[in-house]
């Protein structure tokens, strides 16, 4: 039914959505659970992330969503997404991300916006589509996961970007975990210099601290600060995408379609501040972290179902090079800067 306007009543809005949405809330449940399980956390180092896209392209692999439950995935992909975007500012800390030093902010900041520049150019020299490049980009030179979702949400990529950019950066990241205590071992690196490159360079919070947890127990805690220091990269840098695709659908269209202050960044940036205080309980932060996640899985999962596999097989093996060669240029620069000007 439709009211007067022409516009669905609430109700019915709710009723067309609620479908689509408790399937895709049960995938991320049920990848929630399965990503807690020694073996697929401590062994396979699996983030309920990837699990949930996981699930969802083999689905969609075997049958196409139903139409009753389409809007709902759309909502999941979309709206919920973006809330959940916006609860990573729970993740930061200002007083911590101060206590590293200058000399390791600024191994971080250069490092990473070298990666950015150079794994864009990278991905379009491979003939990657700019928004592939992109989510690679920044996927890989932030922070995994929650950096190609975040970007996804202002640059609107097709479905199977954002699954192909999550997959080689989950990949890389693991063989990260296995090489990075070896590599500091044989150069000798000690446990902040491991730290401050460990966190600048590989790709989740979780790869971040199983590498380091592998070389040694005190540079676990300058890694996890260093890696915060990147998420705090990502509202800006979303910020100027979310600019600079204003300007190009602008000039493409003649009329922006992205807002030019997207308002899960402005409530992001709140978010961090609000963590920054101190003023909530520790047990509270973790309790929001952790329904940020599954809100998360909620949004992935509506990704997953609208890509399968084949898509991904039809991408070739470009958008995996691109991402070892932005890799490659990011450890590379982050362990110089940390040899020059770590102490």
């Amino acid at each position: 039914m439709s009211t007067a306007s022409g516009t669905a009543a609430p109700g019915a809005a709710l009723r067309t959505v609620f479908p689509g949405l408790v399937v895709s809330a049960m995938l991320a449940t049920i990848a929630f659970l399965l990503a807690d399980q020694p073996f697929i956390k401590d062994t396979l180092h699996l983030s309920a992330l990837l699990l949930v896209i996981l699930v969802g392209m083999a689905l969609r692999t075997i049958m196409p969503v139903p139409d009753w439950a389409a809007p709902g995935v759309r909502m999941a992909q979309r709206p919920v997404l973006r809330w959940a975007v916006a609860g990573l500012g729970f993740r930061l800390s200002l007083g911590e991300i101060l206590k590293i030093g200058g000399p390791a902010l600024g191994v971080v900041v250069t490092s990473t916006f070298a990666a950015l520049w150079l794994g864009w150019w990278v991905g379009r020299r491979f003939g990657l589509s700019d928004k592939l490049a992109t989510l690679l980009a920044v996927g890989g030179g932030i922070c995994g996961a929650s950096a190609v979702v975040a970007a996804d949400s202002v640059v609107q990529a097709e479905k199977q970007d954002s699954a192909l950019a999550l997959g080689i950066i989950t990949l890389l990241g693991t063989i990260g975990i296995v090489i990075y205590p070896w590599i500091g071992r044989a150069a000798a690196m000690d446990t902040f210099r491991f730290g401050v490159w460990d966190g600048a360079s590989l790709h989740e919070m979780a790869q971040v601290v199983a590498a380091a947890s592998g070389f040694s127990k005190d540079s676990t805690a300058v890694a996890t600060v260093v890696k915060l220091v990147r998420i705090c990269l990502l509202a800006p840098v979303v910020f100027f995408l979310a600019w600079r695709m204003r300007t190009v659908t602008h000039a493409a269209t003649g009329k922006p379609q992205v807002s030019a202050v997207p308002w899960f960044l402005v409530v992001f940036v709140l978010f961090a501040a609000v963590n920054s205080t101190g003023w909530l309980p520790k047990d509270w932060v973790q309790l929001i972290q952790r329904g940020d996640l599954w809100l998360l899985c909620v949004g992935m999962a509506g990704v997953g179902l609208q890509t399968s596999f084949h898509d991904l097989g039809r991408a070739g093996w470009a958008p995996i090079a691109a991402g070892v060669a932005q890799w490659i240029v990011l450890a590379g620069i982050s362990y110089g800067l940390a040899v020059l000007l770590v102490r």
